[in-house]
Protein backbone atom coordinates (compact mmCIF):
# COMPACT_ATOMS: atom_id res chain seq x y z
CA UNK A 1 0.00 0.00 0.00
CA UNK A 2 1.15 3.55 -0.60
CA UNK A 3 0.37 6.84 1.06
CA UNK A 4 -1.51 8.91 -1.50
CA UNK A 5 -1.65 12.68 -1.49
CA UNK A 6 -5.34 13.34 -1.14
CA UNK A 7 -7.52 15.86 0.56
CA UNK A 8 -10.67 14.19 1.88
CA UNK A 9 -13.09 16.83 3.07
CA UNK A 10 -16.67 17.22 4.08
CA UNK A 11 -18.86 20.27 4.16
CA UNK A 12 -20.44 19.34 7.46
CA UNK A 13 -19.18 19.87 10.98
CA UNK A 14 -18.96 22.46 13.67
CA UNK A 15 -16.21 24.46 15.28
CA UNK A 16 -14.37 23.29 18.36
CA UNK A 17 -16.83 25.12 20.61
CA UNK A 18 -19.76 23.12 19.26
CA UNK A 19 -21.29 26.09 17.44
CA UNK A 20 -23.20 25.85 14.20
CA UNK A 21 -20.63 27.61 12.08
CA UNK A 22 -17.75 25.32 10.98
CA UNK A 23 -14.28 26.81 11.20
CA UNK A 24 -13.62 25.99 7.57
CA UNK A 25 -16.47 28.23 6.44
CA UNK A 26 -14.25 31.26 6.97
CA UNK A 27 -10.67 29.93 7.18
CA UNK A 28 -9.23 28.15 4.11
CA UNK A 29 -6.56 26.45 6.22
CA UNK A 30 -9.26 24.62 8.18
CA UNK A 31 -11.09 23.82 4.93
CA UNK A 32 -7.97 22.19 3.52
CA UNK A 33 -7.26 20.21 6.69
CA UNK A 34 -10.77 18.85 7.27
CA UNK A 35 -10.52 15.07 7.42
CA UNK A 36 -6.72 15.23 7.32
CA UNK A 37 -4.38 15.57 4.36
CA UNK A 38 -3.61 11.89 3.74
CA UNK A 39 -5.20 8.53 3.03
CA UNK A 40 -3.99 5.00 2.25
CA UNK A 41 -4.53 3.47 -1.17
CA UNK A 42 -3.93 -0.07 -2.36
CA UNK A 43 -1.40 -0.55 -5.16
CA UNK A 44 -2.84 -3.93 -6.21
CA UNK A 45 -6.43 -4.78 -7.18
CA UNK A 46 -8.75 -6.86 -5.01
CA UNK A 47 -11.60 -7.41 -7.46
CA UNK A 48 -12.50 -11.04 -7.02
CA UNK A 49 -11.72 -14.26 -5.18
CA UNK A 50 -8.51 -14.86 -7.12
CA UNK A 51 -7.17 -11.38 -6.25
CA UNK A 52 -8.13 -11.85 -2.61
CA UNK A 53 -6.39 -15.21 -2.42
CA UNK A 54 -3.15 -13.64 -3.68
CA UNK A 55 -3.26 -10.36 -1.74
CA UNK A 56 -4.32 -12.10 1.45
CA UNK A 57 -4.77 -15.71 2.48
CA UNK A 58 -3.63 -18.21 1.32
CA UNK A 59 -1.14 -16.57 -1.06
CA UNK A 60 0.27 -14.18 1.50
CA UNK A 61 1.41 -17.11 3.65
CA UNK A 62 3.97 -18.15 1.03
CA UNK A 63 5.47 -14.66 1.08
CA UNK A 64 5.54 -14.57 4.88
CA UNK A 65 7.28 -17.95 5.01
CA UNK A 66 9.90 -16.83 2.51
CA UNK A 67 10.63 -13.70 4.55
CA UNK A 68 10.86 -15.73 7.75
CA UNK A 69 13.50 -17.89 6.07
CA UNK A 70 15.30 -14.96 4.39
CA UNK A 71 14.56 -11.76 6.34
CA UNK A 72 16.15 -9.50 3.73
CA UNK A 73 13.29 -10.39 1.35
CA UNK A 74 11.06 -8.05 3.36
CA UNK A 75 12.56 -5.23 1.32
CA UNK A 76 11.44 -6.81 -1.96
CA UNK A 77 7.99 -8.07 -1.02
CA UNK A 78 6.64 -5.36 1.31
CA UNK A 79 6.68 -1.57 1.29
CA UNK A 80 9.33 -1.45 4.05
CA UNK A 81 12.16 -0.31 1.82
CA UNK A 82 10.20 2.64 0.47
CA UNK A 83 8.46 4.04 3.55
CA UNK A 84 9.65 6.44 6.23
CA UNK A 85 8.33 7.00 9.75
CA UNK A 86 7.93 10.70 10.54
CA UNK A 87 8.33 10.69 14.33
CA UNK A 88 7.72 13.53 16.78
CA UNK A 89 6.86 14.09 20.42
CA UNK A 90 5.35 17.49 19.70
CA UNK A 91 7.81 19.44 21.84
CA UNK A 92 9.23 21.86 19.24
CA UNK A 93 6.62 22.22 16.51
CA UNK A 94 7.46 24.89 13.94
CA UNK A 95 7.33 28.21 15.78
CA UNK A 96 4.64 26.95 18.15
CA UNK A 97 6.87 25.18 20.67
CA UNK A 98 5.69 22.38 22.95
CA UNK A 99 2.09 21.88 21.81
CA UNK A 100 1.87 18.11 22.30
CA UNK A 101 1.48 15.10 20.01
CA UNK A 102 -2.12 15.62 18.86
CA UNK A 103 -1.57 19.26 17.90
CA UNK A 104 1.59 18.25 16.00
CA UNK A 105 -0.26 15.88 13.67
CA UNK A 106 -1.20 18.47 11.01
CA UNK A 107 2.49 19.29 10.66
CA UNK A 108 3.50 15.62 10.52
CA UNK A 109 0.84 14.93 7.89
CA UNK A 110 2.21 17.87 5.95
CA UNK A 111 5.72 16.47 6.21
CA UNK A 112 4.50 13.11 4.95
CA UNK A 113 2.83 14.53 1.87
CA UNK A 114 5.96 16.58 1.11
CA UNK A 115 7.94 13.33 1.15
CA UNK A 116 5.53 11.94 -1.42
CA UNK A 117 5.12 15.06 -3.54
CA UNK A 118 8.78 16.01 -3.80
CA UNK A 119 10.60 12.69 -3.40
CA UNK A 120 8.14 9.94 -4.29
CA UNK A 121 8.68 8.52 -0.80
CA UNK A 122 5.79 7.15 1.27
CA UNK A 123 5.75 8.37 4.85
CA UNK A 124 3.64 7.74 7.95
CA UNK A 125 3.13 10.38 10.66
CA UNK A 126 3.77 9.03 14.17
CA UNK A 127 3.16 11.37 17.11
CA UNK A 128 4.33 9.85 20.40
CA UNK A 129 2.74 10.56 23.77
CA UNK A 130 6.04 10.57 25.65
CA UNK A 131 8.95 12.97 25.96
CA UNK A 132 11.58 10.94 27.82
CA UNK A 133 14.51 10.35 25.47
CA UNK A 134 14.95 6.68 26.33
CA UNK A 135 11.21 6.00 26.01
CA UNK A 136 11.18 7.59 22.56
CA UNK A 137 14.20 5.55 21.51
CA UNK A 138 12.69 2.29 22.74
CA UNK A 139 9.39 3.04 21.03
CA UNK A 140 10.99 3.82 17.69
CA UNK A 141 13.25 0.76 17.88
CA UNK A 142 10.15 -1.40 18.33
CA UNK A 143 8.41 0.28 15.39
CA UNK A 144 11.46 0.07 13.10
CA UNK A 145 10.74 -3.33 11.48
CA UNK A 146 7.92 -1.65 9.56
CA UNK A 147 10.03 1.11 8.02
CA UNK A 148 12.99 1.73 5.75
CA UNK A 149 13.96 4.96 7.49
CA UNK A 150 13.12 7.28 10.37
CA UNK A 151 12.73 11.05 10.04
CA UNK A 152 12.79 12.71 13.47
CA UNK A 153 10.81 15.91 13.50
CA UNK A 154 10.11 18.79 15.88
CA UNK A 155 11.78 17.28 18.95
CA UNK A 156 13.26 19.88 21.26
CA UNK A 157 16.97 20.29 21.95
CA UNK A 158 19.07 19.01 23.56
CA UNK A 159 17.08 15.73 23.71
CA UNK A 160 16.96 15.56 19.92
CA UNK A 161 20.72 15.02 19.75
CA UNK A 162 20.65 12.13 22.20
CA UNK A 163 17.62 10.52 20.58
CA UNK A 164 19.12 10.64 17.11
CA UNK A 165 22.49 9.31 18.28
CA UNK A 166 21.00 6.39 20.20
CA UNK A 167 18.70 5.43 17.33
CA UNK A 168 21.57 5.55 14.86
CA UNK A 169 23.52 3.22 17.15
CA UNK A 170 20.69 0.71 17.46
CA UNK A 171 19.11 0.68 14.01
CA UNK A 172 20.49 -0.35 10.62
CA UNK A 173 18.25 2.01 8.67
CA UNK A 174 18.68 5.75 8.04
CA UNK A 175 17.78 7.96 11.01
CA UNK A 176 17.70 11.66 10.17
CA UNK A 177 16.64 14.63 12.30
CA UNK A 178 15.47 17.03 9.62
CA UNK A 179 15.42 20.10 11.84
CA UNK A 180 19.18 19.64 12.14
CA UNK A 181 20.48 18.17 8.94
CA UNK A 182 17.91 19.27 6.39
CA UNK A 183 18.43 22.87 7.42
CA UNK A 184 22.20 22.43 7.32
CA UNK A 185 22.19 20.89 3.83
CA UNK A 186 20.13 23.69 2.30
CA UNK A 187 22.15 26.37 4.11
CA UNK A 188 25.42 24.95 2.81
CA UNK A 189 24.05 24.76 -0.74
CA UNK A 190 22.99 28.41 -0.64
CA UNK A 191 26.30 29.47 0.91
CA UNK A 192 28.32 27.64 -1.75
CA UNK A 193 26.45 29.50 -4.47
CA UNK A 194 26.70 32.84 -2.67
CA UNK A 195 30.46 32.32 -2.43
CA UNK A 196 30.64 31.36 -6.10
CA UNK A 197 28.71 34.49 -7.04
CA UNK A 198 31.21 36.63 -5.17
CA UNK A 199 34.23 34.84 -6.61
CA UNK A 200 35.29 33.39 -3.27
CA UNK A 201 35.80 29.93 -1.85
CA UNK A 202 33.97 28.81 1.25
CA UNK A 203 37.33 28.48 2.98
CA UNK A 204 37.76 32.25 2.74
CA UNK A 205 34.63 33.00 4.76
CA UNK A 206 34.07 33.65 8.44
CA UNK A 207 30.52 32.88 9.53
CA UNK A 208 28.52 33.70 12.66
CA UNK A 209 25.52 31.57 13.61
CA UNK A 210 22.85 32.95 15.93
CA UNK A 211 21.35 29.99 17.76
CA UNK A 212 22.96 26.92 19.32
CA UNK A 213 19.94 24.66 19.11
CA UNK A 214 19.38 21.75 16.75
CA UNK A 215 19.75 23.70 13.51
CA UNK A 216 22.61 25.90 14.69
CA UNK A 217 24.73 22.97 15.87
CA UNK A 218 24.12 20.99 12.69
CA UNK A 219 24.89 23.94 10.43
CA UNK A 220 28.14 24.60 12.30
CA UNK A 221 29.19 20.96 11.95
CA UNK A 222 28.39 20.88 8.25
CA UNK A 223 30.17 24.16 7.52
CA UNK A 224 33.28 22.87 9.28
CA UNK A 225 33.02 19.60 7.34
CA UNK A 226 32.74 21.62 4.12
CA UNK A 227 35.88 23.62 4.92
CA UNK A 228 34.56 26.98 6.16
CA UNK A 229 37.32 29.39 7.11
CA UNK A 230 35.88 29.85 10.59
CA UNK A 231 32.48 29.75 12.24
CA UNK A 232 31.38 31.04 15.62
CA UNK A 233 28.07 30.22 17.28
CA UNK A 234 26.15 32.35 19.74
CA UNK A 235 23.40 31.53 22.20
CA UNK A 236 21.43 33.76 24.56
CA UNK A 237 24.52 34.32 26.71
CA UNK A 238 26.87 35.23 23.88
CA UNK A 239 29.55 33.39 21.97
CA UNK A 240 29.96 29.69 22.60
CA UNK A 241 33.58 29.29 23.61
CA UNK A 242 35.69 26.89 25.63
CA UNK A 243 36.18 29.56 28.30
CA UNK A 244 32.54 29.46 29.33
CA UNK A 245 31.67 27.29 32.33
CA UNK A 246 27.91 27.11 31.71
CA UNK A 247 27.95 25.00 28.54
CA UNK A 248 25.90 21.84 28.07
CA UNK A 249 27.74 18.76 26.77
CA UNK A 250 26.48 19.53 23.25
CA UNK A 251 27.77 23.10 23.44
CA UNK A 252 31.09 21.98 24.92
CA UNK A 253 31.56 19.76 21.90
CA UNK A 254 30.52 22.65 19.66
CA UNK A 255 33.13 24.89 21.28
CA UNK A 256 35.83 22.31 20.53
CA UNK A 257 35.62 22.69 16.75
CA UNK A 258 34.27 26.24 16.21
CA UNK A 259 35.47 29.78 16.89
CA UNK A 260 39.10 29.22 15.93
CA UNK A 261 39.63 32.96 16.25
CA UNK A 262 38.86 32.71 19.98
CA UNK A 263 36.22 35.44 19.92
CA UNK A 264 34.35 36.33 23.09
CA UNK A 265 31.44 38.59 23.88
CA UNK A 266 28.09 39.04 22.14
CA UNK A 267 26.60 38.32 18.73
CA UNK A 268 27.15 41.93 17.84
CA UNK A 269 30.85 41.63 18.73
CA UNK A 270 31.21 38.56 16.53
CA UNK A 271 29.50 40.14 13.53
CA UNK A 272 32.09 42.90 13.22
CA UNK A 273 33.97 42.05 10.03
CA UNK A 274 32.15 38.74 9.53
CA UNK A 275 31.40 37.52 6.00
CA UNK A 276 28.28 35.49 6.82
CA UNK A 277 25.39 35.77 9.25
CA UNK A 278 23.17 32.72 9.71
CA UNK A 279 20.15 33.17 11.94
CA UNK A 280 18.28 30.18 13.37
CA UNK A 281 17.23 31.63 16.69
CA UNK A 282 14.63 34.34 16.34
CA UNK A 283 15.14 37.67 17.99
CA UNK A 284 16.33 40.78 16.20
CA UNK A 285 19.84 41.72 15.16
CA UNK A 286 20.51 45.47 15.43
CA UNK A 287 21.05 47.21 12.11
CA UNK A 288 24.34 48.60 13.37
CA UNK A 289 25.65 45.07 13.84
CA UNK A 290 24.70 44.14 10.26
CA UNK A 291 26.38 47.32 9.03
CA UNK A 292 29.59 46.25 10.79
CA UNK A 293 29.93 43.10 8.69
CA UNK A 294 32.50 42.81 5.92
CA UNK A 295 31.84 44.29 2.51
CA UNK A 296 29.94 41.86 0.28
CA UNK A 297 28.58 39.92 3.25
CA UNK A 298 25.81 37.32 3.16
CA UNK A 299 22.82 37.45 5.50
CA UNK A 300 20.77 34.28 5.93
CA UNK A 301 18.08 35.29 8.44
CA UNK A 302 15.93 32.19 8.66
CA UNK A 303 13.64 32.69 11.65
CA UNK A 304 9.93 32.43 10.82
CA UNK A 305 7.75 34.37 10.53
CA UNK A 306 10.03 37.25 11.53
CA UNK A 307 13.61 37.04 10.20
CA UNK A 308 16.34 38.16 12.59
CA UNK A 309 17.23 40.81 10.02
CA UNK A 310 14.44 42.08 7.81
CA UNK A 311 15.39 41.79 4.12
CA UNK A 312 14.93 45.53 3.60
CA UNK A 313 17.58 46.16 6.23
CA UNK A 314 19.84 43.32 5.11
CA UNK A 315 19.90 44.51 1.50
CA UNK A 316 21.44 47.81 2.58
CA UNK A 317 24.64 46.02 3.55
CA UNK A 318 24.65 42.45 2.20
CA UNK A 319 25.40 41.14 -1.28
CA UNK A 320 23.14 38.09 -0.82
CA UNK A 321 20.11 37.82 1.44
CA UNK A 322 18.17 34.66 2.24
CA UNK A 323 15.31 33.92 4.63
CA UNK A 324 13.08 31.04 5.64
CA UNK A 325 10.04 32.68 4.05
CA UNK A 326 8.46 31.91 0.70
CA UNK A 327 7.56 35.54 -0.02
CA UNK A 328 11.20 36.61 -0.37
CA UNK A 329 13.87 35.33 -2.80
CA UNK A 330 16.32 32.64 -1.67
CA UNK A 331 14.11 30.66 0.69
CA UNK A 332 16.09 28.21 2.85
CA UNK A 333 13.49 25.45 2.88
CA UNK A 334 14.13 21.93 4.18
CA UNK A 335 11.83 20.48 1.53
CA UNK A 336 14.72 21.04 -0.89
CA UNK A 337 16.70 18.39 0.97
CA UNK A 338 14.90 15.70 2.95
CA UNK A 339 12.76 14.11 0.17
CA UNK A 340 15.75 13.57 -2.10
CA UNK A 341 18.05 12.52 0.73
CA UNK A 342 15.67 9.78 1.83
CA UNK A 343 14.85 8.80 -1.75
CA UNK A 344 18.54 8.30 -2.46
CA UNK A 345 19.18 6.45 0.78
CA UNK A 346 16.19 4.14 0.28
CA UNK A 347 17.06 3.56 -3.37
CA UNK A 348 20.31 1.85 -2.36
CA UNK A 349 18.96 0.56 0.98
CA UNK A 350 21.57 2.52 2.90
CA UNK A 351 22.17 1.51 6.49
CA UNK A 352 22.58 5.14 7.55
CA UNK A 353 22.97 8.68 6.26
CA UNK A 354 26.60 9.79 6.43
CA UNK A 355 28.20 13.21 6.46
CA UNK A 356 29.40 12.51 2.95
CA UNK A 357 25.85 11.86 1.78
CA UNK A 358 24.71 15.16 3.27
CA UNK A 359 27.59 17.08 1.67
CA UNK A 360 26.74 15.41 -1.65
CA UNK A 361 23.12 16.50 -1.26
CA UNK A 362 24.21 20.11 -0.68
CA UNK A 363 26.51 20.09 -3.69
CA UNK A 364 23.82 18.62 -5.93
CA UNK A 365 21.29 21.16 -4.73
CA UNK A 366 23.70 24.01 -5.37
CA UNK A 367 24.44 22.70 -8.86
CA UNK A 368 20.78 22.95 -9.91
CA UNK A 369 21.11 26.75 -9.99
CA UNK A 370 23.87 26.46 -12.58
CA UNK A 371 24.50 29.43 -14.86
CA UNK A 372 21.35 31.20 -13.66
CA UNK A 373 23.15 32.15 -10.45
CA UNK A 374 22.25 35.64 -9.22
CA UNK A 375 22.01 37.52 -5.94
CA UNK A 376 18.30 36.71 -5.75
CA UNK A 377 18.78 33.13 -6.95
CA UNK A 378 21.41 31.21 -4.97
CA UNK A 379 19.04 28.35 -4.14
CA UNK A 380 16.38 26.76 -6.37
CA UNK A 381 12.66 26.69 -5.73
CA UNK A 382 11.15 23.60 -4.08
CA UNK A 383 8.98 23.37 -7.19
CA UNK A 384 11.96 23.07 -9.52
CA UNK A 385 11.53 19.55 -10.87
CA UNK A 386 15.30 19.10 -11.17
CA UNK A 387 15.89 19.27 -7.42
CA UNK A 388 14.73 15.89 -6.12
CA UNK A 389 16.32 13.81 -8.94
CA UNK A 390 19.64 15.63 -8.53
CA UNK A 391 19.73 15.16 -4.75
CA UNK A 392 18.52 11.55 -4.98
CA UNK A 393 21.22 10.56 -7.48
CA UNK A 394 23.98 12.33 -5.53
CA UNK A 395 22.99 10.75 -2.22
CA UNK A 396 22.74 7.27 -3.73
CA UNK A 397 26.17 7.62 -5.33
CA UNK A 398 27.70 8.89 -2.09
CA UNK A 399 26.17 6.00 -0.14
CA UNK A 400 27.81 3.53 -2.52
CA UNK A 401 31.13 5.38 -2.33
CA UNK A 402 31.06 5.35 1.48
CA UNK A 403 30.16 1.68 1.74
CA UNK A 404 26.75 2.03 3.41
CA UNK A 405 24.67 0.95 0.39
CA UNK A 406 23.26 -2.56 0.39
CA UNK A 407 22.27 -2.69 -3.24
Amino acid sequence: MAAEIVNPRSDSGTDQDGGAEPLDSFDPAFALHRGGKMAVQATVPVRDTDDLSLAYTPGVARVCTAIAEQPELVNDYTWKSSVVAVVTDGTAVLGLGDIGPEASLPVMEGKAILFKQFGGVDAVPIALDCTDADEIVETVVRLAPSFGGVNLEDISAPRCFEIERKLQERLDIPVFHDDQHGTAVVTLAALRNAARLSGREIGQLRAVISGAGAAGVAIAKMLVEAGIGDVAVTDRKGLVSAEREDLTPVKRELASFTNKAGLTGSLEDALAGADVFIGVSGGTVPEAAVASMAEGAFVFAMANPNPEVHPEVAHKYAAVVATGRSDFPNQINNVLAFPGIFAGALQVRASRITEGMKIAAAEALASVVGDDLAADYVIPSPFDERVAPAVTAAVAAAARAEGVARR
